[in-house]
């Protein structure tokens, strides 16, 4: 059975490399992320920090809380994207969150990763199979059931 410790590190290192997944998508496969999309980029990265902190300070479950309402907010964009792709006539389009999610400093400075370029319909584009929210909600899912797991676990 892993550690606490090895479990964070396997949580941390699974964030980032979806992050690295979301990149291919978007640079290679020109596949642009819309405003849920990119909060789910923020709930991924924030996910791998609090679980690499958790790994790596005192108070691992601390860390492993914060790193789990990350996720529940990640799965809860998944789950509306994946509304607006089951229901052709909802749409998140261009809309205020959009604007706001591109002036906030992350966005300004590191645009090829936070700005929200794409409509939300379009993200029923099928990537390796399934459409991005699906992939997403899958990954929330295993990250979430992970995070309880760390949480389960007594001291010893």
């Amino acid at each position: 059975m892993p550690t606490t410790r090895q479990l964070l590190i396997a949580i941390a290192l699974t964030c980032f490399a979806l992050i690295g997944v979301a990149l291919y998508a978007q640079h290679v496969q020109h596949m642009l992320p819309c405003p849920r999309c990119v909060i789910q980029r923020y709930a991924f990265i924030i996910t791998g920090i609090f679980a690499l902190l958790g790994a790596f300070l005192s108070r691992p479950k601390l860390w492993s809380a914060l790193a789990l309402v990350s996720t529940l907010v990640g799965a809860a964009n998944a789950a509306k994207l994946i509304q607006v792709i089951n229901n052709p006539s909802v749409s998140c389009g261009i809309d205020p969150m959009e604007t706001m999610l591109n002036k906030i400093p992350t966005a300004t400075g590191l645009p090829w990763l936070f700005k929200a370029d794409g409509l939300c319909e379009a993200a029923g584009e099928l990537f390796f199979g399934l459409p991005v929210p699906y992939w997403a909600a899958i990954w929330f899912a295993i990250l979430t059931a992970s995070l309880v797991l760390v949480l389960a676990r007594r001291k010893k």
